[in-house]
């Protein structure tokens, strides 16, 4: 399928997330509200993301704004002398297989899941938009990594990201980094929600709150990232 470029924007959201703010110490900004293109992207532009508050990410949905957030800058990627050497080992692809992703995701068999069919359903609206994209690790033709998440001017907002084979999320994150980070504006922007062990260790940084939301103005601001 063919991703819009520019991305097609929906009709505004009927709710008002964009003024909720946040409580110090709180992840959690508000609850209930809908999954509509419209909402989803004032969210995002708003510091906000989606994860459902029942089991396995079930309604209520919440809207989040973690403090502190996860965050990686141009320049800021660690690529260690191994990922160099396995990035050979598999092709990158951006959004040829976007369901395919977000369903490998969404694995009911994973660990701490919360991508529910209705959060599949809202993201793929969102890519036909041309707002939510893929980067993917191909080996011999078969799907063996990716990740996905929304594109709004310098920002990607990362959801999740999978591996079949070892090293496949990273190649796909050091592929997302080339796309995101290629022309050199300082202001762009990867934002990874929570940081882990892991993700610090390539390079993700946790900013407070207040600093990431002023750089999220920063980042919407520059011109918009080109996948494909």
């Amino acid at each position: 399928m063919s991703v819009p470029f520019p991305p097609v924007e929906p009709p505004s959201s009927e709710w008002a997330l964009g003024h909720v703010r946040p409580s110090a110490g709180e992840d959690l900004v508000a609850a209930g509200a809908d999954l509509e293109p419209g909402t989803l992207l004032m969210a995002y532009r708003a510091g906000l993301f989606p994860m459902g508050l029942g089991d396995h990410g079930a309604r209520p949905i919440g809207w989040w704004s973690p403090e502190p957030r996860g965050v990686l800058v141009p320049g800021g990627f660690r690529e260690r002398r191994s990922l160099k050497k396995a990035r050979a080992r598999f092709e990158i692809r951006v959004d040829t297989a976007f369901a395919d992703v977000m369903a490998r995701c969404a694995d009911p068999e994973r660990e701490g899941r919360w991508i529910t069919d209705e959060i599949i359903a809202a993201y793929t609206g969102l890519h036909r938009l041309g707002w939510a994209h893929s980067v993917e690790t191909w080996r011999d033709g078969s799907l063996v990594g990716g990740l996905y998440g929304i594109a709004i001017g310098g920002l990607f907002a990362g959801e999740s990201m999978f591996h079949s084979e070892r090293d496949a999320s990273k190649v796909a994150l050091a592929g997302l980094v080339d796309i995101v980070h290629a022309d050199g504006d300082p202001r762009r922007l990867i934002d990874v929600q929570w940081a882990t062990e892991h993700l610090a260790r390539l390079g993700v940084q946790e900013w407070p709150r207040e600093r990431y939301l002023a750089a999220l103005g920063e980042a919407l601001q520059a011109p918009a990232v080109q996948f494909g």
